[in-house]
């Protein structure tokens, strides 16, 4: 990482060379409030303070974060701020909450005593229950979603808060052409009371779809161009429709919105609760690099940015939770799952992902305070941060 000066007098700060930082901001800013989120996930025991994030967040301009719980300390920490939380209730909550009168104590404990100063829009009724073998918490997910429904219209809180729950792509049976797209047999009774819950309340359906997962596992025969957005790739056109694919991540998407059609259900968008890729892997994890993982970010970011939609769905921009905020060290499974955040935990950027960096790298830039600043005070204020970040 580059290094920084943190020198401060009454009105001067010095920072040194933080190129990649400012191309990320230069990034994030590009994509503000035209569909882009991030993940912001805690497994990990060397992670920034909530409120030192909350500086990070805002210095690159993210409005929206989602979370896999509901820590108060993160909440409290971006009370009064502009970013909208997605929040989570975790599997293990699933088999209690179809019980009203506990659906009802955690929206009172977990929503309720936040709500009106942090933006809190959704909550995730789980995390890739799909995966899971117990048959027991499939079954009881879709009443968890509708306990936890009532609840909060209770309160009066349905229509600020929308209930979900996020997906696997192993959701799916088929997913090749994009057309065909069906979900598992096997799924069809928790599918199908599933979709009806979102088609009744507008709610969105979540999914999690990682090309990289589809590239490692095939990599002679899925070209990682067509993966990571490149324009060196043939792509590929859907025989049954005609419509051509150049990226897998859009492919993806239309397969569930087929499979949710098969269903009968046409009006039920589809967002992407999690896409990302891992900047390190282990030695059967083909792909996993940092230029790759700054080649996927940086394309979908621009792709967002431009307000895309899917070749099947062209009028509705695409609606993207990138994965990960941080690194996180204590992440089971293989090394990726460690290597999928976009910053180290000092808030050092992991990658370039070749956006036009605001600096070359190696100068010292001085910035008076914003009575006397040279450049934009909003600018300014985007160094400062970098700055008080990686000075902690």
């Amino acid at each position: 990482m580059a290094s920084t000066a943190c020198s401060t007098s009454s009105s001067l700060i010095v920072v040194r060379a933080l190129p990649l930082f400012l191309l990320l901001s230069e990034a994030f800013l590009q994509t503000h409030g035209a569909g882009m989120g991030i993940n912001y996930g805690q497994i990990a025991n060397n992670l920034p303070s909530p409120s030192r994030v909350v500086g990070l967040l805002q210095s690159l301009n993210v409005s929206r974060v989602k979370l896999y719980d509901a820590d108060p300390n993160v909440l409290l920490a971006f009370a009064n701020t502009n970013v909208e939380f997605i929040i989570g209730l975790g599997n293990e909550y699933i088999q209690s909450v179809p019980d009203a009168a506990k659906a009802q104590a955690w929206i009172e404990t977990h929503v309720k005593p936040y709500i009106g100063r942090t933006k809190i829009t959704c909550i995730t009724v789980g995390n890739e229950v799909d995966n899971s073998n117990d048959t027991q918490l499939l079954n009881n997910l879709v009443p968890a979603m509708q306990s936890v429904y009532k609840a909060l219209v209770n309160l009066g809180l349905d229509k600020q808060v929308t209930i979900t729950t996020a997906h696997s792509l192993n959701i799916l049976a088929t997913s090749y052409p994009p057309s065909a797209g069906s979900f598992r047999p096997d799924l069809a009774e928790v599918i199908q009371p599933l979709l009806s819950f979102h088609s009744q309340t507008g709610y969105p359906f979540l999914i999690n779809a990682y090309p990289f997962f589809a590239y490692k596992g095939s990599p002679d025969e899925v070209s990682l161009d067509y993966a990571l957005f490149g324009s060196n790739n043939t792509g590929m056109t859907d025989p049954i429709t005609n419509l051509y694919y150049d990226n897998m991540l859009y492919a993806q998407v239309d397969a569930v919105y087929s499979a949710i059609k098969a269903m009968g259900h046409t009006n039920i968008e589809v967002k992407v609760s999690e896409t990302g890729w891992p900047s390190k892997g282990d030695a059967d994890e083909v792909g996993a690099t940092p230029q790759n993982a700054g080649l996927y970010n940086g394309n979908l970011f621009k792709r967002v940015q431009a307000r895309q939609g899917t070749p099947a769905k062209p009028s509705v921009p695409i609606d993207v939770h990138v994965f990960a905020l941080f690194n996180e060290n204590l992440k089971p499974g293989p090394t990726s799952e460690r290597n999928y955040g976009l910053f180290y935990p000092d808030g050092s950027p992991v990658y370039n992902m070749g956006f036009h960096a605001y600096l070359p790298e190696g100068t010292d830039i001085a910035y008076t305070s914003a009575s006397g600043s040279d450049g934009s005070p909003f600018f300014s204020l985007i160094v400062f941060l970098a700055a008080y970040l990686m000075c902690l």
